[in-house]
């Protein structure tokens, strides 16, 4: 989907001097024309059409258009486009660590809460200058009852002899896992090197890496693995599905996960731009993702019905408990991480 760039045009890019930011008078109340949405496929995709775009952008006559990909290719386009007068998305979707770094490198907008309806609302964890929160979850432990019998309650329980070789990672979870290990080894938010040594241990005792949440699902299932770190959202779409799991909350902390919507600097529609966003926060589009993905609203009070809040939102007696990535450590060592999880964990 993105656009095909020469590492030496990208690098080329990447010392361009930054556009002038947007200006911050728009005529918010008939934005009109189309908003071009660069997000994930698949189902988030399909929900960001019939419960934002549908209902709410098609009655303003705003037409919505979906670039789809993954992650990395779109925040390649943002800083391979940042240099032009005019990019390609007026919404760029990304996960919390993405739209940070986007923001480091002067390739999105600042906010302007006072366009926002709701913005008041967010919980005050989820808020940042530089994007409107749009979902959310917390980092568990999920296991299989029928093979853990008793509850665990620290990412320690992992280590278990007791369940040598049914303990299951996910191998594009290489950075909250070797986070998670950090936590019961010495290490920090900040600090995920004491994991590294701590994942060589898990490694010996027979760790099974599973290239997909969905091969992790199954793997769950059948009872091939017992217990592994997952985010809260997908166990609930799992149980939904019949899936045997059950949720422990770590006592290290829930570390929260975020998919986030940020204007790049040279949208072609910012008014558009944030007719999106408004539309993001409407309190039915809101209960139709936690009712179909799993995800609370990032408002407070949340809005849903009991039975659904007592389902996806994460337990009232944790949410003090809350740990949010350290973005700007992830910025400088993700690659490294990465680099060590292949090289060494996984061979």
């Amino acid at each position: 989907m993105g656009t095909k760039i020469s590492r030496r045009q990208f690098n080329l890019m990447l010392g361009a001097a930054p556009l002038i930011g947007m200006g911050k008078a728009f005529a918010a109340d008939k934005p009109g024309g189309r908003v071009v949405v660069g997000t994930w496929g698949g189902d988030y995709e399909k929900f960001l059409r019939n419960y934002i775009a549908t209902p709410f952008l098609d009655p303003q006559g705003v037409t919505t258009v979906f670039d789809t990909g993954n992650d990395a290719p779109r925040k390649i386009k943002l800083m391979a486009e940042r240099r032009l007068p005019r990019g390609t998305m007026d919404i760029a979707a990304l996960t919390g660590s993405g739209a940070f770094e986007m923001w480091k490198n002067d390739a999105v907008a600042e906010i302007d809460p006072s366009r926002i309806k709701r913005f008041s609302e967010i919980q005050e964890f989820l808020k940042t200058p530089y994007s409107l929160p749009h979902i959310y979850t917390g980092r568990v432990i999920l296991y299989n009852p029928d093979v853990v019998t008793t509850a665990p309650t620290s990412y320690a329980d992992l280590w278990n002899p007791a369940y040598a070789g049914k303990v299951g990672v996910i191998d594009i979870q290489y950075q909250t896992t070797i986070e998670s290990a950090a936590l019961i080894n010495g290490g920090s938010m900040n600090n995920y090197e004491p994991g590294k040594e701590k994942l060589l241990e898990l490694k010996k005792m027979g760790v099974r890496i599973y290239p997909t949440n969905e091969a992790m699902a199954q793997a769950l299932g059948s009872g091939e693995c017992a217990m592994c770190i997952m985010w809260l959202a997908r166990a609930r779409q799992w149980q939904k599905s019949g899936v045997p799991v059950k949720v422990a909350y770590p006592k290290e902390g829930v570390v929260i996960y975020t998919s986030e919507f940020c204007i790049p600097k040279n949208a072609r529609n910012p008014d558009a731009a944030y007719a999106f966003l408004n539309a993001s926060m409407e309190p039915q589009s809101q209960l139709e993702f936690a009712q179909n993905m799993g995800y609370p609203p990032p408002t407070t009070p949340s809005g849903l019905p009991k039975e659904l809040a007592d389902r996806v939102e994460i337990a009232e007696d944790q949410i003090k408990n809350v740990k949010m990535q350290d973005n700007e450590y992830l910025l400088k060592n993700d690659a490294q991480l990465q680099d060590w999880w292949n090289k060494v964990f996984k061979v």
